[in-house]
């Protein structure tokens, strides 16, 4: 059997191999913990490059739509300032249609004339 004598004197070496154990547990942990937590903000710094850049790419594309806006602006007013020309060609061609139609007619009354000259002209000398 153990006597006390000899259980004090092992307590102070398990203490010792105790409290370097213990130690060393804590130790592990908090390098644990702290490799966690720099993945996770290496994780979080990069996530907020890539945010930066779809910042700086939407930048791009708002100036872009800005620039489509003005020239689409631009081209209104120039669109509106051709619908008067617009109008003004509907309106000959609508005229263009009906001098076509006229002429179409004085050619059918042509032909009728020149039908019946012919047909003057050769019953007038076999009389």
């Amino acid at each position: 059997m153990s006597t006390p004598a000899k259980e004090e004197a092992a307590a102070p070496g398990k203490r010792d191999e105790l409290a370097d154990s213990l130690a060393e547990l804590f130790t592990n942990v908090s390098l644990m913990v702290r490799g966690e937590l720099q993945g996770t903000n290496s994780q979080l710094e990069l996530l907020e490059k890539m945010n930066r850049r779809v910042a700086e790419e939407y930048n791009s594309y708002g100036d872009v739509a800005s620039g489509l806006r003005v020239f689409v602006e631009q081209l209104n007013e120039k669109n509106q300032g051709f619908e008067e020309y617009t109008s003004q060609i509907d309106a000959i061609d609508q005229q263009v249609s009906e001098f076509e139609a006229v002429v179409s007619m004085l050619d059918k009354h042509v032909s009728l004339l020149e039908k019946k000259v012919k047909s003057a002209y050769h019953v007038a000398p076999t009389q």
